[in-house]
This record gives structure tokens, sequence and C-alpha cells, in this order.
């Protein structure tokens, strides 16, 4: 599903920062832009920065359960700062928070939660609920063969008396 992404440009609140971006929207079934102004209040501006195609995969179902089963659901934006004329780069859209998580420790991203609207909401739970399989949880069992019985193998094998294996050998002892 393509989905508008809704970025804010506020004031910064201190002599160091000019301004702050922050992903605050989306929008589903947007059509193709970049970086048209939607609103502005003062220095406050919003724009439609892209639109990006939002992707469910079958195997990530248990992650979307996990997000739809938030106070409130979310969309993760993935942005990266450039130095070309937009100051941002929206890389990324996904309803998977074990996605987003990856990609905020790395550390070179900016990832931000978006509240997820009704519509997308019920789109995404029918998805799950079509594609989900509960993993049944198997405890892996223990071997009951004693391997700490014999001590095969123990020390170093140039050294040719048993007293103590555990030391290095000096260059009279060593086996040619």
């Amino acid at each position: 599903m393509p989905l508008g992404i809704v970025i804010r440009k506020v004031p910064g609140v201190t002599r160091w920062v000019s301004h702050v971006w922050q992903a605050v929207a989306v929008l589903p079934g947007a059509g193709n832009t970049a970086w048209k102004e939607l609103r502005r209040d003062g220095e406050t501006v919003e724009y439609h920065a892209a639109t990006l195609p939002l992707e469910l995969f079958r195997t990530d179902t248990e992650a979307y359960l996990h997000g739809l089963s938030a106070k409130v659901p979310a969309i993760y934006v993935v942005m990266r700062e450039t130095s070309g004329a937009h100051p941002l780069e929206v890389v990324l859209a996904t309803a998977s928070p074990y996605e987003a998580q990856d990609y905020a420790d790395t550390g070179e991203e900016l990832v931000e939660k978006v509240p997820m609207p009704e519509g997308l909401i019920a789109w995404i739970r029918d998805f799950v609920e079509l594609h989900h399989e509960d993993e049944v949880f198997i405890k892996r069992r223990r071997d009951k063969s004693r391997v700490d019985k014999q001590e095969d193998g123990i020390g170093d094998a140039r050294i040719r008396q048993t007293s103590d294996v555990y030391r290095a050998p000096s260059s009279k002892e060593i086996v040619h």
C-alpha cells in the first residue's frame, strides 16, 4: 500500500538548533510526491515528504501483532539526514517494531513512531488474521549420556610425565 509520510518542521528552542524535523502522520493510499507543502502556521510547516510502499510479509506477522497490541499502534518511519536540497531522506515505513528497532540500534538513521490511522490498523489486522500461524514451542531436551566421566585429551601431549599435564613443556621434554 502506498503510504505518504508527513514531516513537520518547527523552530528550534535553542540558539544551536534552528529547526526540528519530525514525522507526524501517514497518509494511506497517497499519491507519489516529494516535499509538497501541506500546511503552514507561522514558522511551523508540514510537508508531504515522500510516498513509500508499506509492505507486509507473512513471516513478520508476530511483529505486526506486537505492534497492533500497543496502547497506540504505530507506523515506524526511518529517515536519514542528508546534505542535499532537503534535510531528510525518508528511507522506510514499516509496521514492524522489530525492524524499526534494528534501524534504531545502528544509530545512523532517525526512527519516528507515528500513530496508525484506523483504516490502516484494520488493513494490517486483516493481513495478520489471514497469514498468522502460531509457532509451537518445543523445549530442547538434553542428551542423557555422561561425557564428564572420561578424561580424554587432557593436557599437553608433548609432555611425557603425568605429574603436571597443565604446565608448559621444556625443550628437553618435547617428543619428536
